[in-house]
């Protein structure tokens, strides 16, 4: 099939997944700036699944103001993963050079948070390669916009002008986006992926099945 563009997922698939340990860590110092102790794990849970009215309940019973507690969890969180990337501690895929190949309009949808994305990209010299980046950021609107919401995807397709295009992720959300977005999906199975990215059993079938970024400009003939 003819693509008018490739989007592609950020970690997982560009940079290894941030450890979720870390993540947890830095909800915890969250919670501390608000001289809390709170279930740092559910937290961070609920971010992944978008799920702002739990996180809301969550402040109101810590009598935490909800705006205050996501904006400075969002600084931790970038904090602590731009760290991981400047200690070595996330690398980028070698494969990802393969990228460089693709003479077709490029984004990057993530449920990451912009900031850490487009930061990473740029420290990393890949952000000229992507013509759009769409992250999450920790609002309302951003993690409402999470996978499996189609709405980051449609919105990359626009800014590209795409009618059509390939998603690349490496979790069975990314696959359920695509197929809400109306694209075909290529579901990335690495082998050196770590128990922190495995994710629940396919709902949604993929177009395409792949244990390397290598064998996706073939897809495009």
């Amino acid at each position: 099939m003819q693509y008018d563009a490739v989007l592609f997922d950020f970690d997982g698939v560009v940079v290894e997944t941030p450890s979720s340990r870390r993540l947890s860590d830095a909800l915890d110092r969250t919670y501390e700036q608000f001289d809390r102790s709170g279930p740092a794990a559910e937290t961070l849970q609920e971010l992944v699944r978008g799920d702002f009215e739990s996180i809301a309940d969550r402040c109101r019973t810590l009598e935490i103001d909800t705006d205050v507690f996501c904006t400075r969890a969002a600084r931790e969180l970038i904090r602590t993963q731009l760290g991981e990337i400047e200690r070595g501690l996330r690398s980028v895929y070698d494969d990802v050079s393969v990228v460089r190949s693709l003479d077709l309009p490029l984004g990057i949808v993530s449920d990451n948070h912009p900031t850490v994305v487009t930061t990473v990209l740029d420290r990393i010299r890949l952000r000229p390669l992507f013509e759009t980046v769409y992250g999450c950021a920790l609002t309302p609107d951003g993690l409402a916009r999470r996978k499996p919401d189609p709405a980051n995807i449609e919105a990359a397709m626009d800014t590209l002008e795409a009618e059509s295009a390939l998603y690349v992720g490496d979790r069975s959300v990314d696959v359920r986006a695509a197929d809400n977005a109306g694209i075909d999906s290529v579901l990335l199975s690495r082998e050196s992926s770590n128990d922190e990215s495995v994710d629940d059993a396919l709902d949604v079938a993929p177009t395409y099945h792949c244990t390397s970024l290598t064998q996706v400009p073939p897809l495009l003939e």
